[in-house]
């Protein structure tokens, strides 16, 4: 009688059981992760029906710090970049929304919006006669009397250079010094120097 080899093609239990032990404590980690990421347009974004004058007002209304407008077209790469890892995140979501109504429009876009001043215009006109958008993202904060206040112009780096630019706005610190300053200053805290 012919006795066959022990079979060394299948797992051993301990290595089952470690397998399964790393797969349980990575899945929440996973699952927190996918959580943290938000649609932007639902969760960032506020849905306007183009009339500036009245969101403004409801600025005013609900104690908001400033409104941001977040000029980007289709084609940016950048803008991509800065919805698909920045403003999807919670924590940007949360605080932004706490200081701020959000909104982006369209540098290419026909649609007819009601400005600040309650003129009847275009996104595309909007954003490239009245605001002088060349490139994107644009990062535009008004006040709550609808004038420009600080602006950034490209990407963030980082979530946490994101939040930093709330900051500088709603601290009121564009009332001193430019963005770069203020960035440069927080880079240098979070590094201890």
């Amino acid at each position: 009688m012919r006795t066959r080899p022990p079979r060394t093609d299948r797992p051993s239990l301990p290595l089952i059981i470690s397998l399964l032990l790393t797969l349980a404590l990575v899945a929440p980690l996973a699952g927190q992760a996918v959580a943290d990421e938000r649609d932007p347009y639902e969760h960032f974004f506020r849905t306007t029906f183009g009339d500036f004058q009245e969101e403004l007002e409801l600025a005013r209304d609900e104690g908001k710090k400033a409104i941001l407008i977040f000029f980007e077209m289709d084609a940016c790469p950048f803008c991509h970049r800065m919805k698909d890892n920045i403003l999807n995140q919670r924590q940007v979501q949360e605080y932004f929304n706490a200081h701020f109504a959000s909104f982006s429009v369209d540098v290419e876009g026909a649609i007819e919006i009601t400005d600040f001043e309650g003129n009847t215009t275009t996104e595309q006109a909007w954003a490239f006669e009245e605001h002088g958008v060349r490139a994107t993202p644009v990062f535009q904060f008004f006040n709550l009397d609808g004038e420009p206040i600080a602006r950034l112009t490209g990407p963030t780096s980082s979530v946490e250079e994101f939040i930093w630019l709330g900051e500088y706005v709603e601290g009121g610190h564009y009332e001193d010094l430019p963005f770069s300053s203020y960035r440069r200053e927080r880079q240098q805290e979070a590094r201890g120097g």
